[in-house]
């Protein structure tokens, strides 16, 4: 019987935004996924920024006032924020995407559901409170179609006050159950 071997990536392979990724994830056919209207209206909420949005409004729905279509790492950040960085940009991408959501302090973030990638281990202390959704969430295709049944799930992240608040929300209206990380009370 032939042995399987892991799929071949490219480890220098950037995102459409120009940035480096290391990964081992599978890549789908496409990176451009948008989260479906119904996600935001249950965080019930009005966006300041999108920092890391297509360029094609056609088939995205974030209630944001300002978009950030490229490099959103670098460009400086301002009130609420939305965050739905690109998920096929491996482990690296995705932690240097949430220490910059973190250090900002206010905002929702979406990505996947890893609870034991280290990625996710280094932001589960940094988060104000997460909701993992379920359902999966199916998200739209850049044609406007809606995709299948996802093989992972997703978690929103919060970040500050208003964060909290759209979570809590997005709970009250049944997208997902909310979590937080534990943290010792100093002696």
């Amino acid at each position: 019987m032939p042995s399987r071997r892991p799929a071949q990536h490219d480890p220098h392979r950037t995102d459409r935004r120009g940035e480096t990724a290391m990964t081992h994830e599978r890549r789908g056919k496409s990176d451009e996924w948008y989260t479906p209207r119904y996600v935001f209206d249950a965080l019930g909420c009005t966006f300041d920024m999108d920092v890391a949005h297509p360029r094609d409004h056609s088939h995205t729905s974030v209630p944001a006032r300002r978009f950030l279509y490229e490099r959103g790492l670098e460009t400086d950040w301002s009130g609420l924020v939305w965050m739905n960085p690109p998920f096929g940009n491996g482990d690296r991408a995705k932690l240097l995407w949430m220490e910059r959501f973190f250090e900002h302090g206010d905002g929702v973030a979406l990505t996947p559901d890893r609870t034991s990638a280290g990625w996710f281990q280094k932001c589960w202390g940094r988060a104000d409170a997460m909701l993992f959704v379920a359902p999966k969430i199916k998200f739209v295709a850049p044609d406007g179609s809606l995709g299948e049944q996802p093989g992972n799930g997703t978690v929103l992240w919060a970040s500050g006050p208003r964060g909290v608040a759209a979570l809590m929300n997005a709970h009250r209206n049944g997208l997902g159950q909310i979590a937080r990380p534990y943290r010792e009370e100093a002696a």
